[in-house]
């Protein structure tokens, strides 16, 4: 499926009109600076200028193309399929009016002249595909930076928020897809294509309910033993079981039986978006890590809430050797906790942060550190950033940096040097949770 995400040319069929889909479209390719031949089609021709390029619109399309993204009317889409089937690879369908809203001959009708031309196809009812790294933003999306995370969406109005949100929390991609009413295309495939993609570190999932159950079984098993695939299931009550149906004409099936499938193979499942990115930002830094975590802090509020979830999740607050203790007693102050979790208290500075993180990294019983920054006014973040950034350790290190713009500088700092902020001690200690989960899972393998 590389012609999708990483195409040399594309022809975009719809309406050029200003706002019109196709052209909002046709603007995010242009504007993310897809380098490849761009060829807008209606059977109207003209001529439509973005961003001072100025592109002839095409009658119909002459070339071939890897991809056609099709905004159009939905009873067009298969006699269009026809007439482009054999100069096109893949078709993007953002076209509804399919099997969402009970029009299952139709797609059936697109999926047949599909297969007789040998096209394959995305969607219908979806929001298009990008291909980051070959900056082709095929979707009328908001763009994103590039990274390592492919997000997969059955919903492309989901999937547009979650672009969104990632941009917020500074994380990066590598794909994105809104696969809609999964006619041909589903989103086993795609998480088959991604397990193997080189720019894709880790895998997130939005799913209400699958076509082909053992399909999705066998295809998860594969992702899952190449790298994380985070999974965020809608539908799971009654009522948005039947709410999923309706939405997508999926078959959302039994949440037991799906939670059983995600443990048995190891995806991480989060209940929310909020963890679905602090899931993609631990695995962007870390592949796994194991249960025993130490907990270093200046201030011991954070400090317990961290310990409360960390033992509520099943972690470990690991029990430092007496070498740790002694060698901490040496350089902090008295008033100083010397047990995990380790209190540096407020007035803790760059010397202070980066000793301690070194000393609690060596000890053999801590597999993973939590470090705890509320700075007091006097303090810049941007210190104790750059004592975690010079901290000279070998383990997974997540960092909880408190107190909005005080931490701002700070935050950005550590951004910079691939540490990634969780924003409450909780997110911080879930985050270490997964990482445990990943852990246990390929030792499972082993």
């Amino acid at each position: 499926m590389d012609f999708f995400f990483y195409p040399s040319s594309v022809a975009v069929f719809g309406s050029f009109k200003k706002s019109a889909i196709a052209y909002e479209i046709l603007k995010n390719i242009v504007e993310g600076g897809f380098k490849g031949e761009i060829i807008p089609v209606n059977p109207k021709g003209g001529e439509v200028e973005i961003a001072g390029r100025k592109l002839k619109i095409s009658k119909k399309l002459e070339k071939d193309v890897d991809v056609a993204i099709i905004a159009i009317p939905a009873k067009l889409v298969p006699s269009l399929i026809e007439e482009i089937g054999e100069k096109v690879k893949g078709a993007v369908v953002i076209s509804a009016g399919f099997s969402e809203i009970g029009n299952a001959e139709l797609e059936r009708e697109l999926v047949e002249k599909a297969r007789e031309k040998g096209v394959r196809i995305i969607g219908p009812n979806c929001a298009g595909i990008f291909g980051v790294h070959a900056e082709f933003f095929g979707s009328f999306e908001v763009r994103v930076k590039k990274g390592g995370l492919a997000l997969i969406s059955q919903s492309g109005a989901f999937g547009g928020a979650a672009l969104a949100m990632g941009n917020e929390e500074g994380i990066g991609f590598s794909a994105f897809v809104s696969y809609g009413n999964a006619a041909d295309l589903t989103e086993s495939d795609f998480l088959r294509y991604f397990a193997d993609d080189e720019n894709t570190k880790v895998i997130a999932l939005y799913i209400e309910g699958v076509k082909d159950g053992k399909k999705f079984v066998e295809a998860l098993k594969y992702a899952t033993s190449k790298k994380p695939v985070i999974i965020l299931k809608a539908g799971k009550s009654k009522s948005g079981s039947k709410a999923a149906q309706s939405h997508t004409g999926s078959l959302a099936g039994s949440y037991e039986i799906y939670k059983g499938v995600f443990m048995q193979f190891g995806a991480i499942e989060v209940e929310e978006m909020e963890e679905l990115f602090d899931a993609a930002k631990i695995f962007e830094m870390y592949e796994s890590g194991g249960k025993r975590i130490g907990i270093i802090t200046n201030s011991g509020g954070p400090g317990v809430l961290a310990t409360d979830k960390a033992e509520k999740l099943g972690l470990e607050i690991a029990k430092l050797e007496e070498e740790t203790i002694e060698e901490l007693k040496k350089f902090l102050p008295p008033q100083c906790s010397t047990k995990n979790p380790v209190d540096l208290i407020a007035d803790a500075d760059y010397e202070r942060y980066k000793k301690a993180i070194e000393v609690v990294c060596k000890d053999k019983n801590v597999d993973s550190l939590l470090v705890i920054c509320v700075p007091p006014i006097f303090m810049p973040s941007e210190e104790i950033a750059k004592a975690i950034i010079d901290a000279k350790c070998d383990k997974p290190i997540v960092v909880n940096f408190m107190a909005g713009e005080l931490v701002k500088e700070g935050v950005k700092l550590l951004n910079a040097h691939g540490f990634k902020n969780f924003s409450t001690p909780e997110r911080a200690a879930k985050a270490l949770y997964w990482l445990s989960l990943r852990r246990a899972f390929k030792e499972q393998r082993e």
